[in-house]
């Protein structure tokens, strides 16, 4: 998946979400990168898309066509 500038999300980001939520990528489905608070056996059915931890509602799984309407910047790499 990518970010609304085009940057491709990796494991461990820390992003900014509508412009005042945060969260932290712990998985990766499209690169095949899950962190051990997200295995792959347990998320790896959604086949596509990240998982973000964030501080609204803690877990949320994002694919590239639920960007349309939402605005997701990359803030810090890990």
């Amino acid at each position: 998946m990518k970010y609304s500038d085009g940057t491709q999300a990796k494991i461990g980001d820390k992003v900014l979400i509508g412009e005042k939520y945060h969260g932290i990528v712990v998985a990766d489905m499209d690169g095949d990168e899950y962190s051990r608070e997200c295995p792959r056996k347990q998320w790896g059915y959604l086949v596509s898309g990240v998982m973000i931890d964030t501080d609204f509602g803690g877990l949320v799984h994002y694919e590239q066509d639920s960007l349309v309407g939402e605005f997701m910047e990359l803030v810090q790499r890990a």
